[in-house]
């Protein structure tokens, strides 16, 4: 493996989100975007670059980041359009996740690595599949934690990924709750409201009652999500099919469509093809095969009117979608190991860590030599 260290900016960053002890936080302007990245571990150690999922950032990365063993050097970075990102850079839903997978490999060459481990969860999980078709040299490993499905997120009805509509409607910029948007851009970080970022976390995205220790730093890293018709929900348009709105050109909901998404098939074809741990909670309800964010599951139980039925329109089977893509990825000459942890949700790296690093640890030792 190699990696070269370069100089970085060692700027504090503005986003008022306190860091544990042991994390570095540092401004890096790069030549696509400034942002804030988490750092951990000697600069001198392997690198391991953390992608981190939707309506969140790096913050939630410290305990993982912290827990690396002492040769391995953490790297975090708030993705376009979170955190401390810079504002005036927006997510081309047009190109798919290629804004921030590009982002990603644009801060690898800023500090001089070559290769890194991969590790992805939900939207950096989707980011870390285009990664792995776009430069599959530069990761040795790549661990996927809950991630979109390689076919999108919405609006696809079987395994092989086949559009609902031939327009991907009920995907893109519509999928995400009005309501929470209010509150994430009122600041509201209080249990009041069915719909508070404090309130969706516990009750979508950890399984009860789990509440994590830094809820507080969790919920604020939330309401930092930067929020605009080109930011998050993004733009949509209308659709003459169920449930009558379909996908955008901004924002990282519209990249996380189907209709953006790129083929999965691409993935079969990459060489060298690293090695994919994926590690999900048992109890997900975020990427799931009846996911509580898919069209499909609400319409089916109710929470949206005039649902043409499962055969137009079934809940998306995420789960399968991803299994059947890293089967043949197996089979052409590719290896994955699928690891579901008991009594977890969508963030297994907070809920259960210790469990979480009895996977993740021996993926890295165990497959550190593949490309050295």
């Amino acid at each position: 493996m190699e990696f070269i260290k370069a100089p970085m900016n060692h700027t504090d960053p503005s986003l008022s989100v306190p860091t544990l002890p042991g994390v570095v936080a540092r401004t890096i302007t790069t030549l696509r975007i400034r942002t804030r990245v988490l750092f951990t571990g000697p600069e001198t150690g392997i690198p391991v670059l953390f992608l981190h999922g939707n309506l969140s950032s790096a913050t939630w990365w410290e305990e993982v980041l912290l827990s690396l063993p002492e040769t391995y050097w953490g790297i975090a970075p708030d993705q376009r359009g979170f955190g401390a990102a810079d504002a005036d850079k927006k997510i081309d839903a047009t190109r798919g996740l290629a804004d921030l997978a590009d982002d990603a490999l644009a801060l690898l060459d800023h500090l001089g690595i070559k290769q890194a481990h991969l590790v992805g969860n939900s939207m950096g999980g989707s980011v870390a599949w285009w990664l792995m078709v776009q430069a599959c040299e530069r990761f040795p490993t790549v661990t996927q934690i809950a991630p979109g499905s390689p076919y999108g997120f919405g609006g696809t009805k079987d395994v092989s990924g086949t559009p609902c509509h031939e327009d991907f409607a009920g995907s893109g910029g519509r999928l995400t709750s009005p309501e929470l948007l209010r509150l994430i851009a009122a600041g509201d970080d209080s249990l009041d409201h069915a719909f508070s970022p404090r309130t969706v976390q516990r009750l979508v995205i950890y399984k009860r009652p789990f509440v994590p220790a830094r809820e507080d730093d969790l919920v604020t890293a939330t309401l930092h999500s930067h929020l605009g018709p080109r930011d998050l929900p993004g733009d949509h348009v209308a659709s003459p099919h169920w449930p009558f709105v379909a996908p955008g050109r901004w924002g990282a909901i519209n990249a996380l469509s189907p209709k953006y998404a790129g083929k999965a098939e691409d993935l079969y074809l990459i060489e060298p093809k690293p090695p994919v741990l994926w590690i999900r909670g048992d109890d997900d309800r975020v990427i799931s095969d009846a996911s509580v964010s898919c069209l499909g599951t609400l319409g089916a139980t109710g929470q949206i009117p005039g649902w043409p039925g499962a055969e137009t329109f079934p809940p998306q089977p995420m789960l399968a979608q991803t299994r059947a893509v890293l089967e043949h990825y197996r089979a052409t000459g590719g290896t994955y190991e699928e690891v579901v942890i008991e009594d977890t949700g969508h963030v297994p790296f907070i809920e259960n860590l210790p469990e979480f690093n009895r996977v993740f640890h021996p993926h890295l030792a165990h497959n550190f030599d593949r490309y050295c």
